[in-house]
């Protein structure tokens, strides 16, 4: 189902909007928080959208002629986007079910994100889960959260993670 205005709105807040360097968004799905971040005020150019799903790529491309799409698995990040970003990530958005996955592939989708992040840049992601999708005491890392967002359907909260 994909994410209510509220909280694609309240993830797209976390983006620096005067820095020119590029946001990657993974699973972008249809483009609720495309959307949301270009009525931020992100330029589309700067959007790399990575989505797994062929059928959504090509709805992707039609709908954000501007962006660069990328076919790719987002859980093996550095693969998807090593000949793709051409300088560090102002932020990287996420709309993956993380909570779905084992904690070692959070960990290393993290790392991996933060690896092609410029120093301070948000690693946003929201859970429908009580619990934050990445453990809060990560080493290294500033952590906090949206309060939660009971407009969407589920209710849901964002997390934001950034390398100290």
């Amino acid at each position: 189902m994909p994410s209510g205005r509220v909280l694609a709105r309240t993830m797209a807040q976390y983006v620096n909007v005067e820095s020119t360097d590029p946001v990657v968004e993974l699973g972008p799905g249809t483009g609720a928080i495309t959307n949301a971040l270009i009525e931020h005020g992100v330029d589309q150019k700067r959007l790399v959208l990575v989505e797994y799903n062929p059928g959504f790529c090509a709805l992707l491309r039609d709908r954000y002629p501007q962006a660069t799409v990328v076919q790719g698995d987002a859980y093996t990040l550095r693969d998807s986007l090593w000949s793709v970003l051409g300088a560090p990530a102002a932020a990287v958005v996420s709309g993956l079910p993380l909570v779905t996955k084992p904690m070692l592939t959070r960990l290393k989708l993290i790392r991996d994100a933060f690896a092609m992040l410029t120093p301070g840049a948000p690693f946003v992601q929201f859970t429908y889960s009580v619990a934050p999708p990445i453990p809060k005491s990560l080493p290294g890392v500033l952590t906090e959260a949206s309060e939660r967002i009971w407009m969407n359907l589920p209710p849901a909260r964002v997390w934001v993670y950034r390398k100290n």
